[in-house]
């Protein structure tokens, strides 16, 4: 499945990076992308960048073991999340293919605690990857990021943070596919 370069994205769709972005915070990135207007910018999380932190250490008294992922460089002292499934929560916004961005952060707990949830059904983050308005567009120019339009929900969900980017960057298959087997570092090659 080839997707286009150029190809506009929207909430929902992913960001991969490109294989060889020498950035701390998108090198191998997979970023859903959450908002995408052009007067207001763009917002995203990136889904395969764990932090060494976990939900329990962020809130005091909570005994939920959940993993915490770095959602992007701004405002890294705000928590996120997305889940898939039903929409448990009325302030939730679509993101499409069963995955919804937010809600009340006290009522995903009760959610989880009362099993109405499970935690392989949400992710949470500290921080977002947000672009100014154009920002974005000027970076897809560059070709500094791919969009995915067709996201597996399952994949986001269940595939390793750390074979995340790769098995998507397979999946599109042709030249992103052999770009998958890239090393990190060309000169190493």
């Amino acid at each position: 499945m080839k997707q286009p370069r150029n190809q506009v994205p929207q909430a929902g769709n992913l960001l991969l990076s490109e294989p060889f972005l020498q950035d701390e915070n998108f090198g191998r990135a997979v970023v859903l992308l959450c908002e995408h207007e052009e007067d207001s910018g763009s917002i995203g999380f990136v889904l395969n960048k764990p932090s060494v932190l976990n939900l329990g250490d962020l809130i005091n008294g909570l005994d939920l073991d959940a993993e915490v992922f770095v959602g992007g460089p701004v405002e890294q002292n705000t928590l996120h999340f997305i889940y898939f499934g039903d929409q448990q929560m009325e302030e939730s916004k679509s993101l499409g293919n069963g995955v919804w961005w937010g809600g009340d952060f006290t009522q995903v707990v009760q959610l989880l605690n009362a099993g109405k949830l499970n935690l392989n059904q949400v992710r949470f983050f500290l921080g977002y990857s947000g672009w100014s308005p154009g920002q974005l567009n000027d970076e897809l120019s560059e070709q500094t990021w791919i969009v995915y339009a067709d996201a597996y929900v399952q994949e986001l969900f269940e595939n390793s943070a750390d074979q995340l980017w790769r098995s998507l960057m397979k999946r599109l298959g042709g030249e992103f596919e052999i770009q998958s087997n890239y090393p990190t570092d060309p000169r190493l090659n």
